[in-house]
């Protein structure tokens, strides 16, 4: 792949970013590099020595942005509205296309201040840094469509938190992802009423972010045609959180992007067990973002979307288009779930029952999330392998009868997966947060990155053999 640079974000003129300066580091030392992300934008053949340069220095990449930008946005924040954000510890970096002609954006986390910090230092922990290479690679191996953690430098510098032991090690993370155009960034210039960078804003955003054959770009109605496309693609992105059993935990309206694909990773948790009520952040007293609330989170969201393009089609249908929200969400359970299984679809309504079947099941059983799926990974032909795991006894009771009844009409959609090591093993691969924990204690008493680099290459293996998720996107 031949790196291709695209800074279309300028295009776009003031007042949506401002002019950002990267910060001054002590130290650069290389904690993580995404190789295989790397040469599908042609950068993998960049040296130790370029890789530092660009992406902890931020010297520009050749034909892209000359100097990083903020972005400019606002949003619901636990559903109070802030418009008072934007990037406040990160900054677009540069624009590339990928070996798919995405547009994508490299961006960073933890580079410095900008107009928009807020009296904060600007930078990143590097404990979030681990956490969110650990997020993404989870992520991306379970099929959820995710921003990728590029890079990841250690800083040299001692932070102070008061949710973590401080001081503390800090770095720069680099992600890359597919658009940084927020719902937030929407609300900002419907806040504003300044129609004609909302409309500049959605015309870009059809352009660049649109569908492969330009239906969109085409629509008489763009801005309804447009809430149509972010609608169906939220549905699935939330529907894959709930199938992979991850808990975003600042599902904020500037958290979400027009795009689809899950990103900025803070207090997330991976379920131990179902439980709707799980919560990841230490501060979500009400459960507003628990797992369960996550779909209520996201329609709410759209429905902000929708209110901040209504002043571009009066007449646009947005609360029928809202509507669809659910059976996408439904439907894309059902298909996420039957790839997680490694199963063949046997239609709409037995699929549909086998859904229902698995999470009372896992209810009611208190079965572990990812012991589950890795059990029964090719259903009914997987039995002998699951009646022998930890979690065998669960598999014999009344409460398993239903489900196994269903597994026995599925055809496994890859019966040569389960040859695959990684189900030869007998645990599943899972990020649970004693596992993150005992991974940072390694790294903040000792500076040993073993486990890390253990755990990068473990997730791998399992995307690999179960999803082999790398080869989509």
């Amino acid at each position: 792949m031949k790196y291709t640079p695209a800074p279309t974000f300028p295009i776009l003129g003031d007042g949506f970013s401002d002019d950002a300066e990267p910060a001054h580091f002590p130290k650069h030392v290389l904690r993580f590099r995404n190789q295989r992300w790397a040469e599908r934008v042609g950068l993998g053949d960049l040296d130790a020595a370029a890789w530092e340069r660009h992406f902890a220095r931020f010297a520009p990449l050749a034909e892209n942005l000359a100097r990083p930008i903020a972005l400019r946005y606002h949003g619901h924040q636990f559903d109070v509205y802030n418009p008072a954000i934007g990037d406040g510890r990160g900054f677009l970096f540069a624009q590339l296309r990928d070996d798919a002609g995405r547009l994508l954006d490299l961006a960073t986390k933890g580079s410095g201040t900008t107009r928009w910090s807020r009296g904060g230092d600007g930078r990143l922990t590097l404990k979030g840094g681990v956490r969110e290479v650990l997020a993404t690679e989870m992520l991306e191996a379970l099929g959820v469509y995710t921003s990728k953690s590029f890079s990841l430098f250690e800083t040299g510098e001692s932070l102070m938190r008061g949710d973590e032991p401080s001081p503390t090690r800090s770095s720069v993370l680099v992600r890359l992802g597919h658009s940084h155009v927020r719902i937030g960034t929407f609300q900002r210039f419907s806040h504003e009423r300044d129609e004609a960078r909302l409309r500049a804003l959605l015309d870009y955003s059809v352009e660049h972010y649109g569908d492969p054959d330009g239906e969109l770009a085409r629509a008489e109605d763009r801005p309804a045609a447009f809430l149509r496309v972010v609608t169906e693609r939220s549905a699935a992105l939330c529907a894959s959180w709930m199938v992979a059993g991850f808990v975003h935990g600042v599902l904020n309206s500037d958290n979400m992007n027009v795009t689809g694909e899950s990103f900025d990773y803070g207090p997330y948790r991976f379920l131990p067990k179902y439980d709707p009520d799980f919560t990841a952040a230490y501060f979500d007293h009400g459960g507003l973002y628990a797992f369960g609330q996550q779909p209520r989170a996201v329609f709410r969201n759209l429905t902000r979307l929708a209110d901040c393009l209504r002043p571009l089609s009066p007449a646009a249908p947005f609360g029928a288009l809202l509507r669809a929200f659910e059976p996408a969400l439904v439907a894309g359970v059902q298909t996420k779930l039957l790839a997680r299984l490694g199963l063949v679809s046997c239609g709409h309504d037995t699929d549909a029952a086998l859904v229902d079947a698995v999470f009372a099941f896992l209810e009611a059983s208190g079965v572990g999330y990812a012991r589950f799926f890795f059990d029964w990974y090719g259903g009914f032909a997987s039995e002998r392998r699951a009646v022998e795991s930890a979690a065998s006894d669960a598999y014999r009771g009344e409460k398993f009868r239903t489900l196994l009844a269903l597994f026995e009409l599925y055809t496994p959609r890859d019966a040569t997966r389960l040859a695959h090591p990684y189900f030869q093993k007998t645990e599943p691969c899972d990020l649970l947060i004693d596992e993150i924990e005992a991974i940072w204690a390694r790294i903040a008493h000792a500076d040993d990155w073993s486990a890390f680099d253990a755990k990068v290459a473990a997730i791998r293996a399992m995307g690999e053999g179960s999803f082999n998720s790398f080869a989509t996107r």
